[in-house]
């Protein structure tokens, strides 16, 4: 009897790294990195474990390698419409990112030996920021404080015991429920008047901060040494703010 076209088996696709290390991210993205093993991962793209070391030397080769692809779907800022839009759109796609990814932010600065697509982003938000005019004490200040801001951010949102509004009211009524409002006025009207109005997510408070730190950036390299701004001393920064 002759094999129709249709009745064969489906040709295997040959692993790769790139195979290896896509399959990786999408197992962790549905159960947790802590979940990961090179024993899981394997049965994942249907090899032994042992085949997948012919692709990864290690666990933390595989790590490095899940991490350059997250930083890879991370826009590249470019100072072509202004440091301040480049950054502020480079930080919005982080964010995007790592909602993708919620186990990537604990990883994404730990890694001691990055790919390229880590290195590219890194010497992109530098560059970025040199090429508009930042000195380098000031580039170094702005992406620290820009990368602090993010990431933390990014592990605060993760922690929440809520992701959607209709959670967020649910919770805050629990806990009113659990203390006096006259003892804790503040937090009630916080509450009450802030948290519990239709629409609140907290997500939104990310670019309400991150305008801020991009305005006081603005204004502290506009302003240089002679102005107080952030290459100034600690002294002269308080001797020219009464």
């Amino acid at each position: 009897m002759s094999v129709t076209p249709d009745a064969l088996p489906a040709p295997r696709i040959p692993l790769s790294r790139d195979r290896v290390l896509r399959a990786a991210v999408t197992f962790a993205d549905e159960y947790g990195i802590e979940t990961l093993s090179m024993r899981k991962l394997g049965q994942v793209v249907g090899v032994e474990a042992m085949s997948l070391y012919n692709h990864v030397a290690n666990k933390e080769d595989l790590l490095d390698g899940m991490i350059d692809l997250v930083f890879a779907e991370i826009e590249l800022p470019s100072a072509d419409e202004g440091w301040k839009r480049a950054m502020r759109q480079r930080a919005i796609s982080v964010r995007t990112v790592l909602a993708r990814h919620r186990w990537a932010i604990g990883l994404m600065e730990s890694r001691t030996s990055p790919g390229p697509a880590t290195l590219r982003h890194h010497d992109a938000v530098l560059g970025c920021l040199r090429n508009a005019g930042f000195s380098l004490e000031q580039a170094a200040h702005a992406y620290a404080a820009l990368d602090s801001y993010i990431y933390g951010f990014a592990l605060q949102d993760r922690g929440l015991p809520f992701d959607t509004p209709e959670e967020t009211a649910a919770l805050a009524q629990v806990m009113l429920a659990q203390f006096p409002a006259a003892t804790y006025p503040h937090l009630a009207e916080f509450t009450f008047g802030h948290v519990l109005q239709p629409g609140y997510d907290f997500g939104n408070e990310y670019e309400f901060g991150l305008a801020l730190i991009l305005d006081g950036l603005e204004r502290a390299c506009d302003m240089g040494p002679a102005g107080n701004g952030i290459d100034a001393t600690p002294d002269e920064q308080v001797a020219g703010h009464p």
